[in-house]
């Protein structure tokens, strides 16, 4: 069974950074190399909203909402997903969950919650 979960979350204050991470399990039908892969976020009573995606040779896109903050990457022979987060804002505060897909759609993991506070 094809699996993915996040990790990496937490409570920071404004300006700090995190690193988040998808492992990604059960890809034995298809490589999990072969697969885009994307990281959306919820925020607090707000819907869906899709930040960063990254295709099988590791080009990156990002919304402008994170663009110059965030960095996604990818270690192929891990099967994972990495999300770096950089100078944080309150406005960053959300449940971050990455799937497959470079705009997400398809399979997603629970998710890691990232806290902004001060």
């Amino acid at each position: 069974e094809e699996r993915l979960v996040e990790s990496g979350g937490g409570s920071v204050q404004p300006g700090g950074s995190l690193r988040l991470a998808c492992a990604a399990s059960g890809f034995t039908f298809k490589p999990f190399s072969s697969y885009a892969m994307s990281w959306v976020r919820q925020p607090p009573g707000k819907g869906l909203e899709w930040i960063s995606g990254i295709n099988r040779d590791g080009g990156a896109i990002y919304a402008d909402s994170v663009k110059g903050r965030f960095t996604i990457s990818r270690d192929n022979a891990k099967s994972i997903v990495y999300l770096q987060l950089n100078n944080l804002k309150s406005g960053d505060t959300a449940m971050y969950y990455c799937g497959t897909g470079l705009t997400g759609g398809g399979l997603r993991g629970r998710g890691t919650q990232v806290t902004v506070s001060s």
